[in-house]
């Protein structure tokens, strides 16, 4: 068996195969991070890194393939032609557990899904594990083998390589473009990348999908799930699902629970739905109808997702680092109620911008550029505000955004991009912001 890339899935399915009897190979292209060559030894895993040994990993008779591989790479292409299976570590993890999965997946809102889900399982005292994209690989938690349930963050190259993974309940938020780049610039194929979620589901399970979303919609009428579907809505009443009506979330299935929005932890309208698909879960899985009450309204925000850090001369910064697609970054300046420096910028994605505009105009007092490539974002907003300029540093981002801001302002780091330009990933984008800001 051989692990493709040596991250935190790779990592987590070299240890759940050794447990189960695999002779173990883990090749890494890259230098891997000190944490993980040390897991890898003590567990007396055969890995290098820094390449893949052809006549090793063409060897496998079972591939796992880390989601940040992509398809294309000359490695799975041979792999390809010599009809070597190949999964992902999601796959491989959830053929060596009977624990219950609830799976969360769409471009945007899934890690605070998963985490206020997570909430609400552990407030009702159940042994439930939280991992996938988020925290620990599914794998290690497996290895662990002491929850009885798991909810897990899942992203669409984890989705591309599932072939039998079955969760009890999947819930597919919405789908809007993000990591074009890896889908030939296709929004049909990441879609029903987005979709694998629900294909292998039975009869027995549930399919909790945004009635909302168009796109998801106009897919789900080719979609051949068995899943029981449940839909939620913030527009339409829903008969046999979960839908919002006179400030009040109402709860349809399978019993009947009202709760007003108004005492919801989060804040903003794209979190009101976020909150409806996991109070449809643990409705589901039925959950005491005081448990997901006090859950949804003592549940703390996720870091790097509208998460405030700090009032400064009277202007209130918010880290919003997560927002790594143009979508993300609406819902972000669409809950902004004042005056906003607005820093944007990373590594574009094929980012169309120009849906932001409106906002832009309402909201934004002036735009703060972040990244080694901003043209896009010049492009798009030069003119619309009074103030537009480019930084290099979060640093210079910072202490810029600062200059222009004055007392009762915000600024909002959402950057709409990847963060790989100048940073390691998004967090340490947020954490660098977080630093800067308690610096000034």
């Amino acid at each position: 068996m051989v692990i493709l890339g040596g991250g935190e899935s790779g990592v987590g399915a070299a240890i759940l195969g050794k447990k189960q009897g695999f002779q173990v190979f883990l090749s890494d292209k890259g230098k891997l991070k000190e944490k993980y060559r040390e897991k890898l030894l003590q567990n007396e895993i055969e890995f290098e890194e820094e390449r893949h040994t052809e006549s090793k990993v063409l060897e496998a008779d079972l591939v796992v393939k880390s989601p940040g591989i992509p398809s294309k790479v000359e490695i799975i292409q041979k792999l390809k032609e010599r009809h070597i299976p190949i999964v992902s570590e999601i796959e491989f993890a959830s053929r060596y557990t009977d624990a219950k999965v609830i799976a969360v997946t769409g471009s945007n809102g899934k890690t605070t899904t998963s985490s206020l889900l997570h909430h609400i399982l552990v407030e009702a005292g159940l042994k439930v594990g939280i991992g996938g994209n988020i925290g620990k690989s599914f794998a290690e938690l497996v290895v662990q083998d002491d929850h009885d349930y798991y909810v897990l963050e899942i992203s669409s190259f984890q989705l591309d390589d599932v072939v039998s993974f079955k969760p009890y309940i999947a819930i597919l938020l919405n789908i809007t473009p993000d990591h074009l780049d890896q889908y030939d610039y296709k929004l049909e194929l990441y879609a029903r990348s987005k979709f694998k979620i629900t294909e292998n589901q039975s009869e027995e399970d549930y399919f909790v999908y945004n009635f909302d979303d168009d796109n998801i919609l106009e897919l789900i009428k080719n979609i051949n799930t068995k899943a029981k579907k449940v839909p939620y809505s913030m527009d339409k009443r829903l008969n046999d699902g979960t839908y919002e009506e006179d400030e009040n979330l109402i709860l349809n299935f399978p019993d009947r629970l009202e709760l007003p929005v108004s005492q919801f932890a989060l804040r903003g309208k794209h979190n009101v739905s976020n909150t409806m698909a996991a109070a449809t879960a643990a409705n589901i899985l039925k959950i005491r109808k005081e448990t997901i009450k006090r859950s949804l309204y003592d549940f703390k925000a996720v870091e790097h997702r509208l998460e405030s850090i700090l009032k400064i001369g009277g202007i209130e910064f918010i880290n919003d680092s997560k927002a790594t697609n143009v979508n993300a970054a609406y819902y972000a300046l669409e809950s902004m109620n004042s005056p906003t420096v607005w820093i944007v910028g990373g590594t574009d994605k094929g980012n169309d911008y120009s849906e932001l505009i409106p906002l832009v105009k309402k909201k934004v007092k002036a735009i703060v550029c972040l990244g080694l490539d901003n043209s896009k974002i010049l492009e798009t907003f030069d003119g619309l505000v009074e103030n537009i300029v480019e930084t290099k540093s979060m640093q210079d981002a910072v202490r810029t955004a600062y200059m222009f801001g004055r007392k009762g302002d915000s600024v909002l780091l959402s950057p709409a991009c990847a963060s790989y330009d100048l940073f390691e990933n998004y967090e340490d984008r947020g954490n660098q912001f977080k630093k800067e800001v308690k610096n000034l």
